[in-house]
This record gives C-alpha cells, sequence and structure tokens, in this order.
C-alpha cells in the first residue's frame, strides 16, 4: 500500500465536513485521563448529521488507519502519537431520552449522567455506571462494566457506522458480541448512538446505591491521571489483587508509577511519558507472569506502541 498523502487528505476530508471540523496533528493525549501521550496525523470532529458516507469514501480512498477517541477514559497514546485519523464526536450527540423503560442516548453521553438520570427517573439497573468515566459509545464498545453488571445487562441494540463503507446499521446484543471487556466491533466502527432496557425501580433506592458506589469508588480507588484498571480480571480473580501479591504497588519507571492504593491502577505524573506507562505495563506484566505464570491481558486501549510482551498470550 502507497503512503498516506496527508496533507490531500487533511483537504479532501475538510471538502464533506468543512474546514472547522479538521484539524492536521490533533493532539489526543490530553484529552485522554492519563493526559500524556502524542497526536493525530489528522483530527475530525463529527457532528451529528455529518455525510458519513462521504467521509467514509475519503478515509478508505486514503488507507489510513481510524480512531475513535470518545473521551479517552480507556486510552493510552504513544508519545509519537497515532499515525492516522483521529474521530471525536461534536456537542450535541449526548443527548438522552426517557420512554418508559427504555433509555436512548447519543454516544458522546456521559455514563455518570446517564446512571443519576435514570435512577431519578426511577429505572434501575445501570447505578453501576456511575463510576465509570467515559461515554455510552466507549462503553459499547468494550462492554464497560463494574460491580456487578455491564452493558450487556441492559443494552438493547447501538447505531453503528462503518467509517470505511458508510453504512449505518443497527446492531443488536447476539451481532455485537459482547464479553468481557470486549465486542465485535473493530476500530473503523463509530457507535453514534444506543438503547437501553432497564427496570422499574425506586429512585430514593437507586440514588442510595448511587451513593454508596460514588463511596466505594472514593475510599478503595486512586485519584490523579490514570484509565481504571489497566489489566483484565483472570477467571475467578482480581487483577489488583495478584500485582499486589507480586509486591509491585508503589512500583515506579520515570514518570509512570502503580498506585499504592489499588495494584491495578497506573498513575502517569503531571507531564510524564506515556512510554514510561507502557513500559511500566510491560514490566508488571512480566513480574507477574515470572512470579505466578499468569498472563495478564491489558484492558487499556494501547494506541501507536510497539507490541508488548503480552502478545501473544492473549493481549
Amino acid at each position: 500500500m502507497s503512503p498516506v498523502d496527508w496533507n490531500r487528505l487533511g483537504q479532501d476530508l475538510a471538502r464533506v465536513l468543512g474546514q472547522e471540523a479538521v484539524v492536521r496533528e490533533r493532539p489526543i493525549g490530553p484529552e485522554t485521563t492519563y493526559r500524556v501521550g502524542g497526536a493525530a496525523r489528522v483530527g475530525v470532529t463529527l457532528a451529528a448529521d455529518a455525510d458519513m458516507a462521504a467521509l467514509a469514501g475519503v478515509v478508505a480512498a486514503s488507507g489510513a488507519d481510524v480512531l475513535v477517541v470518545g473521551k479517552g477514559s480507556n486510552m493510552l497514546v504513544a508519545d509519537t502519537g497515532f499515525d492516522g485519523v483521529a474521530v471525536w464526536l461534536a456537542p450535541g450527540c449526548d443527548w438522552m431520552e426517557i420512554d418508559g423503560l427504555r433509555v436512548a442516548a447519543g454516544a458522546a453521553a456521559s455514563l455518570p449522567v446517564l446512571a443519576r438520570q435514570s435512577a431519578a427517573a426511577g429505572l434501575a439497573g445501570f447505578e453501576w455506571a456511575v463510576g465509570v468515566p467515559g461515554s455510552l459509545g466507549g462503553a459499547v464498545r468494550m462492554n464497560a462494566g463494574g460491580h456487578g453488571s455491564d452493558m450487556s445487562a441492559s443494552l438493547i441494540h447501538a447505531e453503528v457506522v462503518d467509517l470505511r463503507a458508510g453504512a449505518v446499521e443497527s446492531w443488536d446484543r447476539p451481532k455485537l458480541m459482547l464479553g468481557y471487556r470486549s465486542s465485535a466491533l473493530a476500530d473503523h466502527h463509530l457507535v453514534l448512538g444506543a438503547e437501553l432496557g432497564l427496570a422499574a425501580g425506586n429512585a430514593e433506592e437507586s440514588q442510595s446505591l448511587i451513593a454508596d458506589i460514588v463511596a466505594w469508588r472514593r475510599e478503595n480507588q486512586p485519584g490523579g491521571q490514570n484509565a481504571g484498571s489497566v489489566f483484565t480480571n483472570p477467571d475467578g480473580d482480581s487483577a489488583g489483587r495478584i500485582i499486589d501479591a507480586a509486591g509491585l504497588k508503589g512500583l515506579r519507571l520515570g514518570s509512570a508509577s502503580v498506585s499504592d492504593k489499588h495494584a491495578n491502577f497506573f498513575i502517569a505524573d503531571r507531564g510524564g511519558s506515556a512510554d514510561d506507562l507502557h513500559a511500566l505495563m510491560g514490566e508488571v506484566f512480566t513480574r507477574v507472569r515470572d512470579n505466578f505464570d499468569i498472563a495478564l491481558r491489558p484492558e487499556t486501549r494501547l494506541v501507536g506502541f510497539e507490541a508488548g510482551p503480552w502478545t501473544g498470550h492473549g493481549g
């Protein structure tokens, strides 16, 4: 495949999306919750009424890779950045509607906001999402979850656009193939919105449960520049417990460290390096494997890095 002509691609994208929607060398790292990392060769912001077919034609013709950024709450971008087109959703894609036991929302809708508003409306089943600082679209992509539940428990369908074909389709739960922190969605798929089916509940009880979840997270999880769980939990165990058992709490490599509060949370220093975080992940993986013969699998979405030591172990 011939190299991408980035100048021409930027011009073609501006032609179909508008000049204001396209930015060359747009930073990604500062817009993630780690707040470190590089830029995309081209960044685009998609409005709800964007011409998806025209966009797909430009992307497909260029051969460029595509990355959907969302809120960047589960993403680590290499210091060298992303050699492709990064996609953000514009304001207005965070809408939410409640109709009986069903909640429909745009992909940019905040999970904590959805949790609180559905609880206030007397709906139960989505309280767990108050502690996940991401968007609905990202939650569908990775089947986000916590506190004994996940997206698969309530998701009815998602509206998905293939950024290489331009077609918008409704993907139901079987087609999405939701697994533990995984789905059938590829990098070139963009979630536009989703519909949830919740249960009739009691607003006061749901709001009390939300308060308990928030309090538990504050007590047990660190603040600072982090992206939540770094590795997925092995069957029947906890990645945090395993990393702690290996004596790795507080381990530091350069500007990155394993949290003293929760061993499966890694913290980036202000002005730090994404590559330091990636190296710390590799060091923790290797020490856990050597000590316990357990191959941890990254939960963090890694962008722009060379393969880590988990490659070939299901990571």
